[in-house]
């Protein structure tokens, strides 16, 4: 159902010919201008490539579908492309007269949205030109606003993180700033904390005394593609554990925020990250892997890493967090998995499973409930069944993207579903802590379901043992 149009603004995408823009920002841009969600609006797409403005665009097509001609046209006349190099201060000085022809154009107020779809260590230098340009205000509050995007990983490491949180507050309210990780906005990522926190029947269970464990698992059939310069700098435990699987684990531990709003919602993931204990790391690469484009022959990368951590509080002490993330793996999956404590049983053919509650984010979109049942036509024996929501079944397959919702909320100046700045350093230091245990880099088979190390990666906790 469409909505209302949200206030006007200019987005300015810097990276504008990289892969992220072709396969899912610009198709966003166009399914909000087809939702009439936006429709006051103009962008100005930025990169070194000396490309016009409908090569640009034309490379989104494939990612479109549908494809509507007359939304496709207003895309096409409020886009506009400037070639520059992110180093040349210069430049910005040039982009401005730009911004402002076409602010005039469109009759826009003011409002702003910079988009850094870029690697994180150009974030320093574009936001230190355009705060020298004045194309952005510091600090600025009210109409017009200016809001900036950063997309993930915030840094490289807790450091730099922690540099660029410190040169970012100097600058700018935290309010201003729009830390991305697309995985919150997925619509079942979303579905996470509305299904416990107004379900009656899983609240009281949450907790220690209820569940016997949490495993949270990305798991990749593909292998880095053409991504090798990128992926060997970061790694699945850079690039999906500090970002991604952290704030699934958030969001899955958190305590009651009282009112789902940005503050009280980040207050609580924060408190969450601020008592993770890692107890375990198995780390492996693919076979094939240092032969990848683009990647070092030589290289100790992780393609796949396993954690177990515990998170030290009254509603989780002892209860096991499993996060489990690779690529070339033996099939695609998003999965949070919440597996209860077993039910005493006075059956002699007792079930084998426990009850357990699934959040698939992909694929199968949707909320599980595995129970135990009787058998037909056998007296007191029981078998698992599954009572499920079926999401895309319910509400068709046309549910807004994730970088769609994520767009509109920074329009609206909504930042729940964003990440705040302790919330980045938090992770970062979790994840120093892993790299400090040096974990051995196991070899595992494409295709596979990971490391043979795997099968024995579900032990007692060390003190236990």
């Amino acid at each position: 159902m469409s909505q209302s149009c949200f206030a006007d603004c200019l987005f300015i995408l810097f990276g504008a010919t990289g892969d992220l823009s072709k396969r899912k920002l610009i198709p966003a841009l166009y399914k909000l201008i087809e939702d009439k969600k936006l429709c006051h609006f103009a962008i100005i797409g930025a990169a070194l490539e000396p490309v016009d403005k409908l090569q640009v665009l034309e490379q989104s097509k494939p990612f479109i579908q549908n494809l509507n001609s007359a939304v496709w046209d207003t895309l096409v006349q409020n886009f506009y492309y400037f070639p520059m190099d992110f180093y040349h201060g210069t430049m910005y000085n040039n982009l401005r007269p730009l911004v402002a022809e076409v602010e005039r154009k469109h009759n826009l107020s003011g409002n702003r949205i910079l988009y850094f779809a870029t690697m994180p260590q150009h974030f320093p230098t574009i936001t230190k030109f355009l705060l020298e340009s004045t194309l952005v205000q510091a600090k600025q509050s009210g109409s017009p606003w200016t809001r900036l995007v950063y997309e993930k990983p915030f840094g490289e490491d807790l450091a730099s993180s922690q540099a660029l949180n410190n040169f970012l507050r100097q600058a700018f309210a935290e309010e201003q700033i729009f830390r991305i990780d697309h995985y919150l906005g997925k619509e079942l990522v979303g579905n996470i904390a509305l299904a416990r926190f107004t379900n009656r029947i899983f609240e009281p269970l949450w907790n220690k005394d209820h569940i016997e464990s949490v495993h949270i698992s990305i798991k990749e059939t593909l292998g880095v593609e053409q991504r090798g310069a990128y992926y060997d700098e970061y790694g699945q435990l850079k690039d999906m554990v500090q970002s991604h699987m952290l704030q699934l684990l958030a969001l899955t531990a958190m305590e009651s925020p009282g009112e789902l709003t940005a503050h009280n919602i980040r207050n609580a993931k924060a408190a969450v990250l601020a008592n993770v204990n890692v107890d375990q790391v198995l780390q492996g690469q693919y076979e094939g892997y240092r032969t990848e484009p683009r990647v070092n022959p030589a290289s100790t990368t992780d393609t796949f890493t396993a954690i177990r951590l515990f998170v030290d509080n009254q509603r989780w002490q002892g209860i096991p967090f499993y996060l489990l993330t690779g690529k070339a793996l033996d099939r695609k999956e998003t999965t949070i998995e919440i597996r209860f404590k077993m039910a005493k049983c006075p059956l002699t053919a007792c079930p084998s499973e426990p009850n357990a509650l699934i959040f698939k984010i992909y694929p199968d979109d949707g909320i599980y409930l595995r129970l135990n049942a009787k058998l037909p036509g056998i007296a007191y024996e029981v078998a698992p069944v599954s009572m499920d929501f079926c999401h895309s079944c319910l509400f068709g397959p046309n549910t807004p993207e994730a970088y769609e919702t994520l767009l509109a909320d920074v329009m609206k100046g909504d930042q729940a579903a964003f990440i705040r700045a302790d919330e980045v350093e938090m992770s970062w230091r979790i994840i120093a802590t892993i790299i400090a245990q040096q974990p051995v880099l196991h070899s595992y088979k494409r295709g596979s379901q990971g490391p043979a190390a795997l099968s024995s990666f579900y032990l007692p906790r060390k003190e236990e043992s």
